[in-house]
């Protein structure tokens, strides 16, 4: 069954930073954590943070980074999940180098989609043919998508698949992606969301108004894990 709570921060940065106090305390209760990243402007908050407060920490040898989505580009181009959390938190924490799983972004998407799957499924513990992370961290677009699951690719939320393409509705960047049954077989997922911009959204979600079943954040509920909201005021509204 499904736990669920939410905790609301006057600021994005204290949403961020709250949420870095919270993410160390959860790594140092395991020996080995698996952490999923996401993308984003609270994360760059939250890795910005980590490299300040906790950049001696022993913790880092015990957490392996993932990441949920990834731009289908190369790790040096300025779209890169990667290279962000590089430049904001690897380059400044001692964690090794082999607890880093990044997405080739660089390579065929299709075939990158199907390698990263099996990687996960090497590292992580599995439960009924899917890796298991210990946390996912997953933030929440204007347009209610999250991780790079968009509303005009539901299909994702179902997908057998360890990991999909996915492509952007505006764009038509590809990207790979986790897939639905994926993040909610994690113990643990938390939404960073912050921003006036998702005050709808989040208040559709939550109240199960509007439009809210085609959003693709509503549909993520960990079967037998917990599911957190770290929001800020303005992503809250009244």
């Amino acid at each position: 069954m499904m736990k669920e709570r939410k905790e609301i921060f006057a600021t994005a940065k204290e949403t961020a930073e709250a949420f870095g106090d919270y993410l160390m305390k959860e790594a140092g209760e395991k020996s080995v954590f698996h952490c999923a990243l996401s993308g984003g402007s609270t994360p760059k908050m939250l890795f910005d943070y980590l490299a300040v407060k906790y950049r001696n920490s022993p913790l880092w040898n015990g957490i392996h980074f993932y990441w949920g989505d990834e731009r289908c580009v190369s790790p040096e181009d300025a779209e890169s999940n990667f290279k962000m959390t590089k430049e904001r938190l690897l380059d400044y924490i001692p964690i090794p180098q082999e607890n880093v799983h990044r997405v080739l972004g660089e390579n065929d998407p299709e075939r990158e989609a199907e390698r990263y799957g099996q990687e996960l499924l090497e590292y992580l513990p599995t439960h009924k043919g899917l890796p298991v992370f210990d946390l996912i961290i997953l933030g929440m677009g204007e347009d209610g998508h999250t991780a790079s699951i968009f509303p005009h690719q539901m299909e994702l939320l179902s997908s057998e698949e360890v990991c999909r393409v996915a492509v952007h509705p505006d764009s038509g960047q590809k990207r790979v992606t986790l897939t639905g049954p994926v993040i909610n077989t994690a113990h643990e997922v938390v939404f960073l969301v912050t921003g006036a911009g998702k005050k709808e959204k989040v208040s559709e979600i939550f109240n199960k108004t509007g439009e809210w079943e085609s959003y693709p954040a509503a549909h993520i509920s960990p079967e037998q894990g917990s599911l957190v909201w770290f929001l800020d005021e303005a992503a809250v509204g009244k």
